[in-house]
């Protein structure tokens, strides 16, 4: 049985160049005391691996080495990554810190159990020769006297999948990243009370830490439909703020680029920008942007875009970059 770490068979290696080409063209490099590369993903159920280079159609599940490799590649190219959907089967997880090496750490949740949680896992996997964990690992909970103070509509309960969040310090600088997945649910109206909490939550908590000289950014999968829609209002409502690159990228490997439109609006890197009383980022933003995988790593697999979700992922990884330098 083939491992992550044996060497590929040929066509595995020249689809892995192919894609190792486009990242380099299109993602920043990494430059130590100059930037910082922070990204967010949801990784359709990342659970558990087929140990072979190519799954076959009867195989559970498909995604198999070549897909994890090519995960493997993208992540390897940002200096933090948020994690989403990462299941409680941890297996290609590991094989992935196992391939990326000894410097790449990892810090995550439990499972969240039941069906709303769908026994997922917030995680944050980030490269220590340029990033190192802080101190603060911690869960974002509503105090109850709070709950029915949040409008429109009050947070009848506690998060469906707790937001998670973690300091991390590059260079001369600190920064809190905030990762969250938030329900979905039945119909987007049921979305907006947890979204209009997170934002209240996360504004009042950067006026107590801005003291401290830290930077807040929340990342994850909002599940936003649609830009300046109820739950963009909601998300953005206390402040939070998205830059106009990031506004304008595909965030599904379904979005239609001739009907721009009707994307969703899902995955955000959102900080705070002219809100009352909370100093402005730091850090410098750069640029950021999106990666359509889709391009290579299993492009002459012929695998149609769903079957595709099911070994990479439905969602894209954004990114943002920032300057570490004062």
């Amino acid at each position: 049985m083939p491992t992550i770490t044996d060497p590929p068979p040929p066509e595995v290696v020249a689809e892995l160049g192919e894609l190792r080409h486009l990242l380099d063209v299109e993602i920043p490099r990494k430059i130590l005391d100059h930037n910082v590369l922070i990204a967010t993903w949801n990784l359709r159920a990342f659970g558990d691996l087929t140990e072979k280079w190519v799954s076959g159609a009867d195989d559970t599940p498909r995604r198999d080495l070549q897909a994890l490799r090519c995960i493997s590649e993208i992540i390897s190219r940002f200096d933090v990554v948020a994690l989403q959907e990462v299941r409680g089967n941890l297996k290609a997880l590991r094989h992935m810190l196992r391939l990326l090496g000894e410097h790449w750490g990892l810090i995550l949740t439990d499972e969240t159990k039941g069906s709303a949680g769908n026994y997922e896992r917030m995680a944050f996997l980030f490269d220590q020769r340029k990033v190192n964990i802080s101190g603060l690992a911690c869960e974002l909970v509503v105090p109850h006297e709070q709950l029915e103070n949040i409008n429109p509509g009050a947070l009848r309960r506690q998060f469906a999948r707790t937001p998670y969040g973690v300091s991390f310090r590059s260079c001369n600088k600190t920064f809190i990243l905030v990762t969250l997945h938030v329900l979905y649910g039945k119909r987007a109206e049921e979305r907006q009370p947890e979204l209009k909490a997170i934002a209240e939550w996360l504004a009042d908590w950067a006026r107590d830490i801005n003291g401290w000289d830290h930077n807040l950014i929340a990342l994850g999968d909002f599940n936003i439909d649609r830009k300046d829609d109820l739950l963009y209002q909601a998300f953005t409502s206390t402040g939070l703020y998205t830059p106009d690159d990031l506004n304008k990228v595909p965030r599904t490997i379904f979005s239609d680029p001739v009907k721009p439109e009707v994307d969703k609006f899902y995955d955000q890197i959102a900080w705070f920008m002219d809100a009352p009383n909370i100093p402005a980022l730091s850090m410098k933003y750069t640029r950021g942007g999106t990666f359509d995988f889709t391009r290579a790593g299993l492009r002459t697999r012929n695998l149609t875009k769903q079957q595709l979700s099911w070994m990479i992922s439905d969602h894209n990884p954004l990114w943002a970059e920032f300057s570490v330098r004062d």
